[in-house]
This record gives C-alpha cells, structure tokens and sequence, in this order.
C-alpha cells in the first residue's frame, strides 16, 4: 500500500512495481514505455481492468437504443523500480531524452515535442 498517492506500487504480471500511470492510452503508453526503457527501467505494461459503466436513469430510457462508442483499450505502465516516483523523475531532472536532454514536465506531459532543457532559476545568474 501506498503511502501517498504520489508513489502507488501494485503487482503486475506477478511483478511487484511501481507505478508510472493509470488508465493510459495506447499512444501514451507507448511514449512512457520508450522514454522509461531509454532511461534503464523494466516497464511492465497490462491491460487496466474495463470501468463500469454508469447507469442509465430511467427517465433517459426512450425506447430508442443509441449505439454506445466501443471503449477505447487502456493499460497500467510500471516500473519493476519500485523506489521509481514520477513526480521525482521529472522534478528531480533525473529522466533524459534521446537526444540527451533533461525531461521537462511539458515534455513529460507530451505538450511539447522537444524537451527545452531550462537552466532552473536557482542556477541562473542575474
């Protein structure tokens, strides 16, 4: 058990890890996996276990049956790391790109596609 929700561990594929994220699409899923095998992690992915949906209230009922999207796959990424914390990973600047830069949380977040490495603000000379 967690001691906070900032570093969960759970045991997957009968493999006790820590875990990166929830609920992840495939195309996230997959930058995760490539970005954490770059920085020397064992990743453990599996399938998440499909949500319930919620019940429908009894006055929507039509009589008319509206075709429901079909859900959309979702796994679990961890790490067999299970000292690994995400939310250090990236604040403590311990993740690198391919090209060699530091993970920024823009980039960890995939809002950009190039991690600008800043120089923190306690480094930068004025």
């Amino acid at each position: 058990m967690a001691i906070n929700k900032n570093h969960e561990f759970e045991e997957l594929n009968g493999v006790k890890c820590a875990i990166v994220e929830k609920n992840v699409s495939q195309e996230r899923t997959d930058f995760l996996n490539d970005l954490l095998k770059l920085n020397k992690y064992n990743v453990v992915i599996v399938a998440s276990p499909a949500t319930k949906a919620a019940p429908v209230p009894p006055a929507a009922t039509n009589n008319i049956a509206e075709p429901s999207p079909p859900p959309s796959a979702k796994f679990t990424v961890g790490v067999t790391d299970v000292t690994f914390n995400p939310i250090n990973a990236v604040f403590g600047r311990l993740l690198k790109t391919k090209d060699g830069r530091v993970v920024t949380l823009a980039y960890w977040e995939q809002k950009e596609d190039v991690s600008h490495d800043e120089i923190p603000y306690f480094e930068n000379k004025v």
